[in-house]
C-alpha cells in the first residue's frame, strides 16, 4: 500500500492543492511535455497522450528521450525483461489499435510445464489458444547471429514516432525547476523547459536520483534482485527440450518465490524471482534434477550468452506524482512478480487520461490516477499472501503431491472443472488480479477437492511411492 511514510503529512497536503490562480494547471494548444524512458510505460503513455489530445483537438509537443536502441542486442539495447505478455494483455491492447505482429511474438505458448520433485504436470491454455507471447525487450542477446526479430520495446516505440513523438537520444543528466515547471536536460545539450513531465525510467536508472531535493516527495519502490540469463540453443533445439511450453518449477528452495524457462526462437531464457537471488541460489537452481531433467544432458555444459541481475520493485513508490510530474510504470508502481507489461499498460494510460482530460497538478492525479495505483497495489498485497501459501506448499512434500494430484486429474479428465488448474494458470501468466484468483481458492469445490488430495497424500507419504 502507498503510504506517506517518512514525510510531513501537512507538506504532503500542501503538494496536491492546486497551483495558486484561477485554475488548475492544464495542457492546451502548444504545451510541451517530456517523456523520460521509451520502454513500455514511457511508449504507452506518449501513445494515449498524442492520441487522446488528437480526440479533442490539441495539438501538443512529445519530447520522448531515451538513451538506449531497440535495434541494437544487449547491453546497448537491453531492457532486463523476462519477456512474458499476457494473454489478457494481448487482447487488450489490440481493442486499443496495438497489435503485435509475428515479428516482434518470438514464440506462442500453448501451454505451462510444471516441474516439482513429485512430478511434472502440462496445464494447457484455458482456451487451446497459442495467446502469450515470448518476447525480447530489445533485439536479444549479446551473440545474437541474425535478427530474425523484432524488438517489442522497439516496437511500441516505433509506434509512438507514427503518432507524432519527438526520439531525443541520450541520457538526461539533469532536472531542475523553472518556476512551477521541470526542466530536463541531457549531456552536451541544453535545457527544455516541459508542462509536464512524465517518468518511465523503471528502477534500475540513475535518473530516479536527479529528483531528489526537487521537494516532490516521491521515493522510488522497494525492490528486490532478480537473475535472467539467455543460452543460445537454436531454434530446433528449443522445440526438442521445451516445446512450445513455458516450463515452471516449484522446488523447496530457500528464498526461491518463482522460477521459470521461457523459449524464444533461438533462444531460452532462465528467470528466478525471489528474496535477493545470489550465485550460490542461481546455482543451486541450476543444479537441481528437475531443471536438468528438462533440459537434457547436452544442455547444462553451456554457457550463458548473457545475463544480468535487475531489481525489481515489490512495493509501489511513496507520492508518485506531484504538480506537473507523474511518475509511471516500475518506478511508479507495478504488479507483484508478473505482468509488469501489462502494469505499465495501465497505469500509463491512466496518467494520460489524467493529464488530457483533468489536469496536471498533484491534485488532478492525486484524484484521478493514484486510485489506479492503489489498486494495484493493494492486489499485491493479496499476491503476497498467495505466494507465503506457495512457500508453505514449497516446504512440505505432502502438499506438493497433493497439487500435483489435483491438476494431474484436472488435465487428464476432459469432464472436470480445472479450478486448481486455472488458479495456477492465472498465477503463472499474470492474466488476473491476485484477489480474484485467491477468491477462487475459496470455492467450497477448490476446498474441498484439494482437501482429500492432501488427505490422500498424507497417507501415502510413508509409502515410498514414485509419482512421476
Amino acid at each position: 500500500m502507498f503510504s506517506s511514510a517518512g514525510k510531513n503529512s501537512t507538506e504532503w497536503t500542501k503538494l496536491i492543492q492546486p497551483e495558486e490562480g484561477p485554475s488548475s494547471p492544464k495542457l492546451d494548444d502548444g504545451s510541451k511535455v517530456a517523456v523520460i524512458g521509451s520502454g513500455p510505460a514511457g511508449s504507452f503513455f506518449s501513445y494515449f497522450l498524442i492520441d487522446m489530445a488528437e480526440r479533442i483537438g490539441i495539438d501538443i509537443q512529445v519530447d520522448v528521450y531515451e538513451s538506449r536502441d531497440f535495434s541494437q542486442p544487449a547491453p546497448l539495447g537491453c531492457n532486463m525483461c523476462g519477456g512474458i505478455v499476457s494473454e489478457s494483455l494481448v487482447q487488450t491492447l489490440a481493442a486499443e489499435g496495438i497489435n503485435l505482429p509475428p515479428t516482434v511474438i518470438q514464440r506462442g505458448i500453448d501451454s505451462y510445464m510444471l516441474h516439482m520433485d513429485v512430478g511434472s504436470v502440462s496445464i494447457q491454455t484455458p482456451l487451446k489458444e497459442m495467446r502469450i507471447g515470448a518476447v525480447h525487450r530489445g533485439s536479444g542477446p549479446r551473440d545474437v547471429r541474425e535478427a530474425k526479430w523484432e524488438s517489442f520495446d522497439g516496437h511500441l516505440q516505433k509506434l509512438v514516432l507514427k503518432k507524432g513523438a519527438e526520439l531525443i537520444r541520450g541520457r538526461v543528466d539533469e532536472i531542475a525547476r523553472d518556476d512551477s515547471r521541470f526542466q530536463v536536460k541531457i549531456k552536451g545539450g541544453g535545457p527544455e523547459v516541459y508542462d509536464l513531465l512524465a517518468v518511465a525510467v523503471g528502477i534500475n536508472s540513475p535518473t530516479l536520483k536527479l529528483f531528489e531535493g526537487l521537494e516532490i516527495c516521491y521515493e522510488p519502490p522497494k525492490a528486490t534482485k532478480t537473475f535472467i540469463r539467455e543460452y543460445y540453443l537454436g531454434q530446433q533445439m528449443v522445440g526438442k527440450i521445451l516445446g512450445s511450453s513455458m516450463h515452471v518449477f516449484l522446488l523447496d528452495i530457500p528464498r526461491l518465490e518463482f522460477a521459470a524457462i521461457i523459449p524464444k526462437g533461438d533462444y531460452v531464457t532462465v528467470c528466478l524471482l525471489g528474496q535477493d537471488i545470489d550465485n550460490s541460489l542461481v546455482q543451486s537452481f541450476m543444479d537441481s534434477r528437475e531443471v536438468r531433467r528438462c533440459l537434457l544432458p547436452e544442455w547444462g555444459a553451456k554457457e550463458g550468452s548473457c545475463q544480468c541481475w535487475p531489481r525489481i520493485s515489490v512495493e509501489g513508490a511513496i507520492h508518485p506524482f506531484s504538480d506537473r510530474v507523474v511518475f509511471i510504470g516500475d518506478c511508479g508502481v507495478t504488479r507483484l512478480y508478473k505482468d509488469g507489461i501489462g502494469a505499465a499498460y495501465r497505469t500509463a494510460k491512466a496518467a494520460a487520461t489524467t493529464a488530457v482530460f483533468q489536469g496536471v497538478s498533484a491534485a488532478d492525479f492525486a484524484k484521478h490516477y493514484w486510485p489506479v495505483c492503489r489498486t494495484i497495489s493493494s492486489d499485491n498485497a493479496i499476491g503476497k499472501l498467495s505466494f507465503m501459501a506457495t512457500r508453505q506448499i514449497q516446504k512440505r512434500r505432502f502438499a506438493r503431491r497433493a497439487l500435483y494430484r489435483m491438476t494431474l486429474a484436472e488435465q487428464t479428465d476432459e469432464g472436470r472443472r480445472r479450478r486448481m488448474s486455472m488458479v495456477l494458470w492465472d498465477m503463472f501468466t499474470g492474466s488476473a488480479p491476485y484477489r480474484e484468483v485467491f477468491l477462487r481458492t475459496l470455492h467450497p469445490v477448490f476446498l474441498a477437492r484439494l482437501l482429500w488430495n492432501v488427505a490422500v497424500s498424507v497417507l501415502s507419504f510413508g509409502e515410498g511411492k514414485s509419482e512421476r
